[in-house]
């Protein structure tokens, strides 16, 4: 079971609820946590994993030989990211729009584009009280992210339940972070920003095809119009955790919930059933 916990915005309480899920879920089956927010990882600061050091992630970006490079140009009619340019005899190269997909090598007929392996970030792996912890960190300047989170995804262990974090909004690392999931966790908050982007959120998942539900945060607080929202359209709400000073207090601490605040335990209880789909899932 892979599990995304995504949010169409930042500040609903996506960490607070994936960490605390993790924590959870740890205690009856084996778990891994990864943390697919490359730009600004932060389940590290809840669960206090024991890294291994870490490894250097890249992509190949192309090299050309001027001297065998005949101008054709089919080079850059092939970039959609435009990461390659012919200007007459000469080819610029951009690799930080790169995606490393290596089509210009392919289609170039004499032989003048190779590939050079460029670093993006890193990958650390580690130990947490039992949770197996996976994150990337993106170097800083770097303008593309879904290349790390692929090289994150890719140990995803099969074996284990996995919680992806997945980084906040509906963009490109958000798709990249998500894709991988068997079901989606949509953390939003009963306001009207939160109910704004969780509409885009949903628009995302459901043009994915990828089964979803929402959990509430904070779910006392502001008005119904989320509950509202999710009736009209038929989405099941898989769990709600009403607002606690002491939560927020947990989490300026570097604390899960469950830990913290040891009454939201029931919460995060009822959410692992309904997402693993057990008796007496509610």
């Amino acid at each position: 079971m892979r599990i995304a916990v995504a949010s169409g915005k930042g500040g609903t309480g996506k960490t607070t609820v994936s960490t605390s899920l993790a924590r959870i879920l740890s205690r009856r089956h084996k778990v891994q946590y990864i943390d697919c927010d490359v730009e600004e990882p932060n389940g590290h600061l809840f669960l206090h994993p024991k890294l291994a050091p870490s490894v250097t992630a890249g992509i190949p970006v192309p090299e050309v030989d001027e001297s065998k490079c005949t101008g054709c140009g089919r080079c850059s009619a092939l970039c959609r990211f435009h990461a390659i340019a012919c200007l007459g005899r000469n080819i610029v190269t951009f690799p930080k729009l790169c995606h490393g997909c290596g089509g210009c090598a392919l289609v170039c007929p004499s032989g003048a584009i190779a590939e050079v392996y460029r670093p993006i970030g890193v990958v650390e792996e580690g130990e947490a009280q039992g949770i197996n912890f996976v994150h990337g960190r993106l170097n800083v300047g770097e303008a593309m992210s879904p290349p790390l989170i692929r090289e994150v995804a890719k140990r995803i262990d099969e074996s284990a339940i996995v919680v992806l974090d997945a980084p906040p909004g509906t963009s490109c690392p958000v798709v990249a972070a998500v894709r991988h999931a068997d079901k989606v966790l949509l953390v939003t908050e009963p306001t009207a920003f939160g109910l704004h982007d969780l509409i885009l959120a949903v628009d995302t998942v459901e043009e994915m095809g990828l089964p979803y539900g929402v959990f509430i945060n904070r779910a006392d607080i502001g008005d119904d119009r989320v509950e509202r929202y999710c009736i009209e359209r038929n989405i099941p709400v898989w769990g709600r955790l009403p607002h606690d000073r002491r939560v927020a207090e947990c989490y300026s601490r570097g604390i899960p919930a469950v830990d913290g605040v040891p009454e939201t335990a029931a919460c995060f209880e009822s959410l692992a059933s309904v997402l693993l789909g057990e008796e007496g899932a509610v």
